[in-house]
């Protein structure tokens, strides 16, 4: 379309493009495209701003993101809302309530939009209190009638407090069937909180409404192995088997120079696999010098306990972080990219390997952004 004299890219065109680029995490390629709006008239509009700085958001640029923000000439609710929700998905919670308060303040007007974005930093920073006040506030001040996205994040707020039950009973109590995605946040926390009533809830009720849910079987036979009850295992095993139910398989990704690199867990298929678990087998080794004991609850096959050890060292997650390291500059900060929610165990060492490299490691997964420096994790182990 570019290279097409008699048609103009408007600011439609330069939208959809910039949600391919946050959909495939090609940060690089919106880049080219912000530059390459610079040089258009329309390249300062609210209509160009705001796609541009949701792209940076959600390709695990915060800080460019707040800079385009920042140098916005007009800014309107859409672009706030966009501005809050990166913060929110990178866990700087208290920022985006910050960013809300000063929105207000300013005089717009809060949508439900918002206050998806709102509550969401609040899931990820643990404001419960808070949360339960905005949702009410959302309501009774601005009249607006909660939503499933609104219900789902409540939910996930009361799930990652503890409160199973509260979230149970919210869940019965939606004035509309609930969404498939709050009895799989319920799921989730389940295993944390290693709540097997509540899991065969929630897994029965994601069946019943998508029998063909993969994740509903397999983190319902990941609970059972983390109880070691591996006849339970099977059986949910057999269930996904007769109902042809196929797992989507879990990976990572990294981009290396314009080339996407991707991991699956024990993967036998990338060309520097020995270079790999070299830099793995030597960092294995300085992480357990720090105190580093590997968490079996995220090794779910019955097997024995060594051979459970090699295969948590050899998750999608850390087989991507250590190719970034061998593959570029010292003190890079390396951004990694994961279809599925983090492992227990791939979090705790990312933390190490970040502190022993001396490197920034950005990790997303499907839930948010967790930025690992020096030893720590943005989201204070609170994810």
């Amino acid at each position: 379309m570019v290279d097409d004299a008699t048609v103009q890219p408007n600011s439609s065109t330069l939208s959809s493009v910039l949600l391919g680029c946050s959909n495939l995490s090609a940060v690089e390629f919106g880049r080219q495209i912000h530059q390459w709006c610079m040089k258009l008239p329309l390249g300062r509009s609210v209509a160009v701003g705001t796609p541009l700085l949701s792209m940076y958001c959600k390709c695990g640029n915060l800080d460019d993101a707040c800079k385009l923000f920042n140098e916005m000439h007009t800014r309107d609710v859409v672009s706030w809302n966009a501005m809050i929700s990166g913060y929110a998905q990178h866990g700087d919670g208290l920022e985006a309530i910050n960013l809300f308060e000063k929105m207000k303040d300013e005089g717009l007007v809060p949508d439900s939009v918002t206050f998806v974005a709102v509550l969401t930093a609040c899931v990820h920073t643990g404001l419960c209190d808070f949360g339960m006040q905005c949702f009410e506030t959302m309501q009774e001040v601005y009249r607006i009638e909660p939503r499933t996205d609104h219900y789902s994040c409540m939910v996930d707020l009361l799930c990652r407090a503890g409160l199973l039950e509260r979230a149970v009973n919210m869940i019965r109590s939606m004035p509309f069937e609930p969404h498939p995605s709050a009895y799989g946040t319920l799921l989730t926390a389940c295993r944390v909180y290693k709540n097997l009533d509540f899991a065969e809830f929630a897994a029965g009720k994601l069946i019943e409404q998508d029998p063909q849910n993969a994740g509903a079987y397999v983190q319902l036979a990941n609970i059972y192995a983390v109880a070691n009850r591996w006849a339970d295992v099977s059986r949910v095993r057999r269930w996904m088997k007769d109902n042809a139910v196929v797992k989507t398989p879990g990976y990572s990704w990294i981009e290396i120079k314009g080339v996407r690199h991707e991991f699956r867990s024990n993967d036998r298929l990338h060309p520097q696999l020995d270079l790999i678990h070299e830099k793995l087998d030597r960092l294995e080794e300085q992480m357990k010098a720090m105190g580093y004991i590997p968490d079996l609850d995220f090794a779910l096959h019955d097997v024995e306990e060594s051979l459970k050890v090699q295969m948590l060292m050899r998750h999608s997650e850390k087989l991507a972080i250590a190719f970034g390291l061998v593959s570029t500059p010292s003190g890079m900060a390396l951004r990694i990219f994961k279809n599925l929610r983090v492992c227990g165990d791939c979090h705790n060492a990312a933390k190490l390997i970040s502190k022993i490299e001396g490197r920034e490691i950005i990790l997303r997964d499907t839930t948010r952004f967790h930025h690992f420096r020096g030893g720590h994790c943005s989201c204070g182990d609170y994810w």
